[in-house]
């Protein structure tokens, strides 16, 4: 027992802390050294900087566990990083999607986020611009209300739904993988190295937070245990799927990057 509580009470923090890196650095290393990120879902970086700066807020005013708060600012940093290697390593319009190691490959090439369709094209723009102009009046607009708004800012109803809001985005990371399979009847170009890094990190973080003496909002375990399902329900897909070739297709514009589209300048 003496074993299992230094692990977590020094071993799981880290696990935590270095999480961003440990999963996205070879992601990152992949693009830049191909020169694409043909194959690779940009909703990625928009799912978990969102989750992340909602999460760095929150901490102001939940000063939940630092490991947490530190994995939060780490996500950032690295997804922003990420962000910028694939937009500067984008495929031509014509381009077909053919790296198949990247979690999300993009087995449909619809203009839908999760099933929904995009307005304004949203986070398909060609100009690089608008993605780093929405990430910014995001964080400003957050950022005014912490600062300038404290009888907003300091209220719990506006605490807890920051908190809310930022690890139910996180928690949606796998569904639109799970969505992709599920209309596929297909696990092609999701490696199961990545599911089992996915399982893992589930397994530390359920751990850490149901058993650790540190402050653990409830919110965290809530959406924690839905993260938990939905990777386990990507394990049970690759059992019954497989990797190989999709049995139904989708219909969309055929290309990920829209060559008919029309980039929408913010600012």
């Amino acid at each position: 027992m003496w074993l299992l509580d230094i692990i977590l009470e020094y071993g799981a923090p880290f696990f935590l802390i270095t999480a961003p890196i440990t999963s996205y650095a070879d992601q990152i290393h992949s693009i830049h050294r191909s020169k694409s990120s043909a194959g690779f879902s940009l909703d990625i970086p928009l799912i978990m900087l969102i989750a992340s700066i909602f999460k760095f807020f929150y901490w102001f005013g939940s000063y939940y566990a630092a490991s947490l708060f530190i994995q939060a600012i780490n996500m950032i940093f690295v997804q922003l990083v990420l962000l910028k290697i694939a937009l500067t390593h984008r495929p031509t319009p014509s381009a077909k999607d053919n790296i198949e190691h990247v979690p999300f490959s993009g087995q449909y090439h619809d203009n839908t986020l999760m099933g929904f369709m995009r307005p304004y094209n949203f986070w398909r723009w060609r100009n690089e611009k608008p993605y780093w102009t929405v990430l910014g009046y995001f964080t400003g607009f957050l950022f005014v209300i912490h600062v300038f708004l404290p009888f907003i800012s300091q209220t719990e109803t506006y605490i807890n739904l920051l908190g809310v809001a930022g690890l139910t985005v996180e928690a949606f990371l796998p569904v639109p993988q799970i969505l992709a399979n599920q209309r596929s009847h297909s696990c092609k170009g999701f490696r199961v190295s990545v599911l089992a890094s996915w399982l893992l990190g589930d397994a530390m973080k359920m751990s850490y937070l149901f058993y650790t003496k540190d402050v653990i909002p409830p919110a965290f375990k809530f959406c924690a245990i839905f993260q938990c399902m939905c990777d386990m329900y990507l394990g049970l897909q690759y059992l019954m799927y497989g990797t190989g070739k999709a049995t139904h297709t989708a219909t969309g514009n055929g290309d990920r990057w829209g060559a008919n589209e029309k980039d929408i300048h913010l600012g």
